[in-house]
């Protein structure tokens, strides 16, 4: 039995993708953007109930969800990637807090913007309610900005999924350009990730430069 991982290019499923490549772990791909189409949500909700992407089945057949949770579950179970810092690594707390804030504060804000309503939002609104949703998302991405002090990458000079998952996130509604400007500080580090060779047919596959660069 092998891994299977539902998915959509261009998609918060692509970081986990990207972690898989490093890892040199290859998968059935179940190409499917769940926020458009009803069969594919049908076909992940057999796996996941939620029906949304990403969703990864290992090769035991154990079910794993949510973004964050796969990238630091990939890294932890093979640590000679060094793709996150040990448990007893003085830089665990850092990488934890980060990993959670871009999934709690940033990437589940995209979920309201396919359908206002689930906010109580009229239709009607809903350009408002993406101004504001993108306006949010600047806002933390700054914050995240001010309080990194990365080398090479933005825990040190080792990349790691955090990296992978912010060079994704970034790419989403306020996108790349609002991007450079609120988080110069990271935006050294994700046009590094960006340019990584181990990475750059990856990219191009399934996520490629949208020319903001």
């Amino acid at each position: 039995m092998g891994w299977t991982l539902f998915g959509s290019a261009a998609s918060g499923s692509t970081a986990v993708e990207a972690a898989l490549t490093l890892l040199g772990i290859e998968v059935d791909l179940i190409e499917g953007a769940t926020w458009e189409a009803e069969a594919a949500r049908v076909r992940v909700g057999a796996a996941n109930p939620m029906r949304q992407i990403p969703t990864l089945v290992d090769d035991d057949g154990r079910v794993m969800t949510e973004s964050a949770a796969i990238l630091i579950h990939l890294a932890d179970t093979h640590p000679q990637a060094r793709l996150a810092p040990a448990v007893d690594d003085p830089q665990r707390a850092e990488f934890l807090r980060w990993m959670v804030f871009v999934s709690s504060a940033i990437y589940s804000l995209h979920w309201i913007k396919p359908d206002v309503t689930r906010i109580g939002a009229r239709p009607d609104q809903r350009d408002q309610v993406v101004d504001a949703v993108h306006d949010r998302i600047a806002f933390c991405w700054g914050v995240m900005d001010a309080q990194m002090k990365p080398g090479r990458y933005l825990l040190g000079d080792e990349l790691s999924v955090l990296d992978l998952y912010v060079a994704v996130v970034s790419r989403f509604g306020p996108w790349r350009e609002r991007f450079y400007e609120v988080a110069p500080t990271m935006s050294t580090v994700v046009r590094r990730v960006d340019a990584d060779p181990r990475l750059q047919d990856f990219w191009a596959a399934r996520f490629p430069p949208d020319g903001e660069d």
